[in-house]
C-alpha cells in the first residue's frame, strides 16, 4: 500500500502537471493566433472594386463660362453583385482650361462614398487630368492622362497614375446627328506606397467600347460595356461591367 502522505504528493504532483499543461497549451493558441492577427492587419482590398457583374449610372454636366473654359461636374453611381447593390457613389467637379485646340486640362475634387464598406467609409480624392485629342475625318484619337491623390478614411494617403488611350469613329449615316463609336483602354499604375493591398504596381485596367447617341445638340446617351481586370494579391480577376453615361452639355 502507499502511504497516505505520498498518495497527497502524488496528487498535487498530477495537478501541477495538469496546470503546467493548460498553460503550455494556451501558448500554443497564442502563437498560432499571432499569424492570424497579423493577416487581419494587412491592408484591406480596394473599396472601389466590385463583384460579379455590375451596372455603372454617369452623368458628366460641362457648362461652358468663357470659350476656353468650362466648369465640369460628374455624378456617378455603382452597383455589384449583379446590379443589385449600391457599393459606391460620388462626384466631382473641376474647371475645365482649353489651352490648345488639341490640349484640355482639368484640375477637379472627388468626394467618394462606400455604402456597406467595414474598413473603409469614404475618400477624398485630388485629380489633374491631361487630355491631348485630334481629329483625322471620321477619326478622333485621345489620349487622356489622369494623376490622383487618394486619401481615404482611416488610410494612408497614396498616389496613382491612369492612362486611357482611344479611339472614337463617327459612323457614316445619313442622319442629323450621327453616332459615335467609343472604344479605350486604361491602366492603372501606382508608382509608391499603396493604401489598399494589391498583386503589384500595375494594379488595374479598364476595357471599354460604346455607342453615344446624340439626342439634342448638348445631350446624348452612351451605353458601353466594360471588362474591369484588378491585380489583387491572390491573382487577377475580371468583372464584367454594362454602363449608361448621359452626358450634358451646356
Amino acid at each position: 500500500m502507499i502511504p497516505a502522505r505520498a498518495e497527497n504528493r502524488l496528487i498535487l504532483s498530477k495537478h501541477r502537471i495538469g496546470r503546467v499543461c493548460t498553460v503550455l497549451a494556451i501558448l500554443c493558441c497564442c502563437l498560432r493566433a499571432g499569424p492570424a492577427g497579423a493577416q487581419q492587419q494587412q491592408e484591406p482590398e480596394d473599396p472601389e472594386d466590385e463583384k460579379q457583374i455590375g451596372l455603372w449610372l454617369d452623368q458628366p454636366v460641362s457648362v461652358g463660362f468663357a470659350p476656353d473654359k468650362s466648369l465640369e461636374i460628374e455624378f456617378h453611381e455603382r452597383f455589384d453583385d449583379g446590379a443589385s447593390n449600391l457599393f459606391e457613389y460620388f462626384v466631382q467637379a473641376g474647371i475645365g482650361f482649353r489651352l490648345r485646340q488639341w490640349l484640355t486640362v482639368i484640375p477637379s475634387y472627388r468626394y467618394q462614398r462606400f455604402p456597406g464598406n467595414p474598413t473603409v467609409d469614404y475618400e477624398n480624392r485630388l485629380l489633374l487630368n491631361f487630355t491631348l485629342s485630334t481629329s483625322r475625318g471620321l477619326w478622333r484619337p485621345n489620349m487622356r492622362t489622369l494623376i490622383e491623390g487618394r486619401f481615404p478614411d482611416n488610410r494612408p494617403a497614396s498616389a496613382r497614375l491612369r492612362f486611357r488611350p482611344g479611339i472614337e469613329y463617327t459612323i457614316p449615316l445619313r442622319m442629323t446627328r450621327r453616332p459615335v463609336l467609343v472604344v479605350n483602354n486604361e491602366f492603372f499604375l501606382v508608382p509608391g506606397s499603396n493604401s489598399f493591398a494589391a498583386g503589384g504596381k500595375f494594379t488595374q485596367n479598364r476595357f471599354q467600347f460604346g455607342v453615344r447617341l446624340p439626342i439634342t445638340d448638348s445631350f446624348a446617351i452612351r451605353p458601353y460595356f466594360m471588362l474591369q481586370s484588378l491585380n489583387l494579391p491572390t491573382g487577377w480577376e475580371t468583372t464584367g461591367v454594362i454602363g449608361i453615361s448621359l452626358p450634358l452639355r451646356f
